[in-house]
């Protein structure tokens, strides 16, 4: 491959190639979908379309934390949207989610369904539907939708810019991840700083901003994101060390990252979930040999 420093844009960029990489076969420039598939509808009230990644665990976790509150109306079904496969562009998906990205939310518990899509959309919704993990007036609340909206704005450059340079790229270009790990460190540093002074992220109390950060940086943080833990050196960060290990151990948060997971130990892998009970009998390491 050539140096890419010699690449000099034209006057007109045209789509005449794959970009490379591991997710060239699903990356286009154009929206809308590509065949015909309806989604799946289960019994419960809201129905979820997603997979185990940071941004889909985020909403399962929410809403595992809102059934250990007791909220019955939270219960759900969540179905596998194998993206490598291209089922988010399948005619159902795109019909609740025009964007094309996990997670997707049909909230079909009043009269007529209601879809929500962008994780931090679906977690206020949520918050607000039941009335749980968002401060309802002042400044706390601000708080709390500041740093959801923090990490809504922060996590393209963790994701889509260092881990796609650092990890996916077909070639290593070093100004690129220079410039992506500069970013996600101060990142970081950012968090670090802000959980020096409190126990959560908008302070004393757990809320959806925790829910939003925890799956990125916490999984960040203890190494689990691309491999990067000692290229970045995240044993510094031991506020946010802190932060992401007391929420490991919240046993809504532990259910809701097994959620859609379709990698890793077969006993952390939920691949759908449709009731209470399939954490006990349906992850993957109680599946038989596929036929």
């Amino acid at each position: 491959m050539s140096d890419p420093s010699a690449y000099t844009p034209p006057a007109v960029w045209t789509w005449n190639k794959e970009s490379g990489g591991k997710f060239a076969s699903i990356n286009r420039p154009i929206a809308g979908p590509t065949h015909v598939q309806e989604l799946p509808v289960g019994r419960h009230p809201l129905q979820l379309y997603s997979l185990g990644t940071p941004n889909g665990v985020k909403v399962t976790v929410m809403l595992e934390e809102l059934l250990a509150l007791g909220h019955a109306g939270a219960e759900y079904d969540a179905w596998l949207i194998p993206i490598q496969e291209g089922a988010q562009f399948g005619s159902g998906f795109v019909a609740v989610n025009p964007n094309s990205k996990i997670p997707a939310l049909l909230d079909r518990s009043g009269p007529t369904p209601i879809r929500v899509f962008e994780s931090g959309a679906i977690l206020l919704h949520l918050a607000e539907k039941f009335r749980a993990f968002l401060p309802e007036a002042g400044a706390q609340r601000a708080e709390c939708l500041s740093w959801l909206f923090w990490q809504m704005g922060s996590a393209p450059f963790l994701g889509g810019g260092f881990g796609h340079f650092y990890a996916y790229a077909p070639t290593k270009i070093e100004y690129a991840i220079d410039r992506y790990a500069m970013e996600v460190k101060r990142q970081l540093d950012v968090l670090d700083r802000r959980l020096a002074e409190v126990r959560y992220v908008a302070g004393d109390d757990y809320t959806i901003a925790d829910m939003a950060i925890w799956p990125w940086y916490g999984a960040l943080a203890k190494g689990q994101l691309y491999n990067a833990g000692e290229f970045l050196q995240v044993q510094e960060y031991r506020h946010v060390l802190r932060w992401t290990d007391e929420i490991a151990q919240r046993p809504a948060a532990r259910r809701g990252r097994m959620v859609n997971r379709t990698w890793g130990d077969p006993a952390s892998q939920l691949h759908e979930r449709h009731d209470a009970g399939d954490f006990d009998t349906k992850t993957q390491d109680k599946q038989g040999p596929a036929a």
